[in-house]
């Protein structure tokens, strides 16, 4: 999922200073989950923001929202109403999410309340880390499900590096080797074999280089 923080609640406050009503939009989605745009997220956001502008002898008027999805137009046509006769959008999602809710009100002010971080997964509740590089080629099947791309410190893919000792990477004695850890697992599962297979050189065209990407499912489009 997404993994996303909220900035501070100064960061967010300048992006309104001239506003006097304001709608905060939270996301049900991957943000809920990381506890950074839910719904309490949302309201907290809006309460901090209206005792800060009363503090300020400025007072802000808010308006809260929580959207499905922020990533998806069906779920933010419901927001029609709400923005009408607000002066910005503060937006709780990951920024797909803000540029949707732009491209869709191209006459709001949009702003992000989020810094979108990284592709992870949860570890702890509060704690998350990153697992997926979003590289468009994966090769996961290759090494025994462990992302190299991502969870070694210089995204080697055809083995270990010189600084890798007692299964530690060399930025950190707290961080595993990832090589180590696709040895390891491929040992167990009776695979190192696979580990000796040429492997043509990784198509990097599919990753980030070279404009948006796309994904389509003609199968599932509508006309």
């Amino acid at each position: 999922m997404i993994i996303a923080q909220q900035k501070s609640i100064q960061d967010i406050a300048s992006m309104i200073e001239d506003c006097n009503k304001v709608l905060l939009v939270g996301c049900a989605g991957c943000v809920t989950v990381c506890l950074a745009g839910g719904e309490k997220e949302t309201e907290v956001l809006a309460a901090s923001l209206r005792i800060k502008r009363r503090l300020e002898n400025k007072p802000l008027e808010t308006v809260t929202f929580v959207a499905t999805r922020q990533c998806d137009p069906e779920y933010i046509e419901t927001l029609e109403s709400y923005v009408k006769d607000v002066d910005a959008v503060i937006s709780l999602a990951c920024g797909v999410g803000v540029q949707y809710v732009a491209e869709r009100f191209s006459d709001k002010w949009v702003v992000p309340a989020l810094n979108t971080n990284f592709i992870g997964g949860s570890l702890n509740h509060g704690e998350w880390e990153e697992r997926c590089g979003l590289c468009g080629d994966c090769v996961l099947h290759r090494t025994g499900g462990i992302c190299p791309i991502i969870r070694c410190s210089k995204s080697i893919l055809n083995g270990p590096c010189g600084g890798s000792q007692y299964g530690k990477c060399e930025i950190s004695k707290d961080m595993d080797c990832a090589w180590q850890l696709i040895y390891d697992r491929m040992k167990a599962l009776g695979k190192l074999d696979k580990l000796m297979e040429y492997q043509p050189p990784k198509d990097w065209s599919k990753s980030r280089d070279g404009g948006p990407r796309r994904a389509v499912r003609e199968d599932v489009m509508i006309d």
